[in-house]
């Protein structure tokens, strides 16, 4: 069995890019590949291992590239190939990697391949794509129904998402080879994997409504897995929300891995109302939350490898999420600490290192996300009052997460010359990385300091999982153990102060949000507190 911790992926720390939004170059007011080469030096100096690219390809920009339209070009908002061939180098220079975002369970429908297959029923692309005399009742994430007539042909295409994203077919063996070449082609350009988008999706049966995790999916990952990935030294994480933590574990087993690790998403829905979809808001239950990240940690543990985020371009701020804004510095700090000091590889959404926020816009039209908008109107349609519709979107729409990164308190953040695609989020003024990097207690550092430290022992990467204190309604602590060392990670998710004993021998504070608890026994901890401690014996170093 291959040791746990080896491969270089299970110790890299990786930072996704929303490229949209992170830096602009040339005043066009969209982010772009020159933009993301000139903050390399930033991302360095964080510690980050691995660049994680959100889509840069040809896309009419329906759901902000998510909708590809030529795999092989980049569209000229973020600039040309040559811009994205000296991305890769200036990466692989400064000893990091890259992975693109890999989109194949729909295309846009201006690809080429949709045009062809809409002339006629007997189009060699035709049956690139999924179509129907009659649509059934499968219903778009997006909303309304997932069927699109075309008069044409006089027959429905199916599309998950937007209409503008036509769901492929992958029971074509022609389409899956011309993916399998397009994706070679990507990898022998020397990026160093991809994150696989919605790719529990690629073995449905639309005919018998099973979506995700369909009875073709483990067949498809083998047939991509053997044509693309298996004999290369590359990392791959799968996008797979309808996937049990048992499949996670079957998907990356040491024995056969199919994919390096998963995102799974079993503690997102813990927010909302069960069965009536993200937009239905419920308060965290802290038990519900634990029992997920402690079943991912177990059920993994030794058998396949997990990935640790709360945050990315689909999902709110963590700290506006999980968090609490009036205690924005010490809840990230909080929030970091109880999520990276598992067993798994980190991801690192742009803007969290620096505690960025949610954004409340006022107005609708400020809002440019697509499903934002379709579910507006939806719920007007439903008679939803604007307070109530405007509460949801505030709590749970993805432009949260998708304004523009703040660089400092300058004009536009200092992310653009030009007006920005999306605005800028008004605590930017206050918020931002030039102030927070200077701020000794800010929280850039405090993340430089726990990724430091997370690398420099083996017990991150190697040790088991063990709650402490697993029924405390506000606390969120466990231990990690490996051969004779222990550490204790403790994080507080309450606005009042909290009485905690702890019953082991202590050895060193290895970081704290607040380094004025005197750390012991019996602690008082302040609002969202948050430690790891040695515990025991000396912790072995892997360095």
């Amino acid at each position: 069995m291959e040791k746990i911790g080896l491969a270089w992926w299970k110790k890299a720390l990786v930072y996704q890019i929303y490229p949209l939004s992170f830096k602009d170059s040339n005043g066009d007011g969209y982010g772009d590949l020159k933009g993301i080469v000139s903050k390399l030096d930033y991302l360095k100096d964080l510690g980050v291992d691995v660049i994680w690219l959100s889509p840069v390809y040809q896309s009419p920009m329906d759901d902000n590239g998510y909708d590809i339209s030529d795999y092989d070009a980049i569209d000229p908002i973020f600039g040309t190939l040559e811009d994205m061939n000296a991305l890769i180098k200036e990466t692989h220079q400064k000893k990091m990697r890259i992975i693109m975002d890999l989109v194949v369970n729909h295309t846009s429908d201006e690809h080429v391949w949709f045009k062809e297959a809409l002339k006629s029923k007997d189009n060699p692309k035709r049956d690139y794509y999924i179509w129907a005399d009659e649509p059934s009742d499968i219903g778009s994430v997006f909303g309304g129904s997932a069927w699109e007539y075309s008069s044409i042909t006089n027959q429905y295409y199916f599309h998950l998402f937007s209409k503008k994203q036509p769901d492929l077919n992958w029971d074509n063996p022609e389409l899956r080879n011309e993916i399998y070449a397009m994706i070679n082609r990507w990898l022998n350009k020397g990026i160093d994997g991809f994150r696989l988008d919605v790719i529990d999706l690629i073995g449905k049966d639309v005919k018998n409504k099973q979506l995700s995790d369909g009875p073709y999916l483990i067949e498809r990952l083998q047939e991509m897995n053997d044509r693309c990935f298996k004999h290369r030294d590359i990392m791959t994480v799968g996008e797979m929300p309808g996937i049990s933590i048992e499949k996670a574990r079957e998907f990356t087993s040491q024995k056969n891995p199919l994919l390096s690790m998963i995102f799974q998403f079993a503690h997102v829905g813990l927010d909302e109302v069960p069965g009536q979809g993200k937009w239905m808001l419920k308060k965290l239950d802290l038990l519900e939350f634990k029992q997920v990240f402690e079943s991912l940690q177990t059920k993994l543990y030794q058998k396949g490898w997990n990935s640790l985020f709360l945050a990315n371009h689909d999902q709110p701020r963590a700290v506006s999420r999980y968090g609490n804004l009036a205690y924005r510095k010490e809840s990230a700090k909080m929030l970091s600490t109880v999520l990276y000091g598992m067993q798994g590889t980190p991801y690192v959404y742009q803007g969290e290192e620096i505690g960025m926020t949610g954004v409340q816009f006022k107005d609708i039209h400020q809002y440019k996300d697509i499903e934002t908008i379709n579910i507006y109107n939806i719920m007007k349609n439903q008679n939803f009052s604007e307070e109530k519709i405007m509460e949801s979107i505030y709590a749970k729409g993805r432009d949260n997460s998708r304004t523009p990164f703040q660089w400092d308190n300058k004009k536009n953040a200092g992310f653009s010359n030009g007006k920005p695609w999306l605005d800028v989020n008004p605590n930017y003024i206050d918020i931002n990385a030039a102030h927070d990097m200077k701020d000794p207690s800010g929280v850039f550092q405090y993340f430089k300091k726990l990724f430091s430290i997370r690398k420099h022992y083996d017990v991150f990467h190697e040790g088991n999982f063990l709650p402490f204190m697993k029924n405390h309604l506000e606390l969120f602590g466990y231990y990690r153990i490996y051969k004779n060392e222990k550490i204790l990670v403790i994080g507080s998710f309450s606005n009042q102060s909290l009485e905690i004993a702890i019953p082991d021998q202590i050895q060193e504070c290895l970081i704290t949000n607040d380094s004025r608890v005197k750390v012991g026994n019996k602690m008082t901890i302040p609002p969202y507190y948050t430690c790891i401690l040695k515990i025991g014996d000396e912790l072995h170093a892997n360095d």
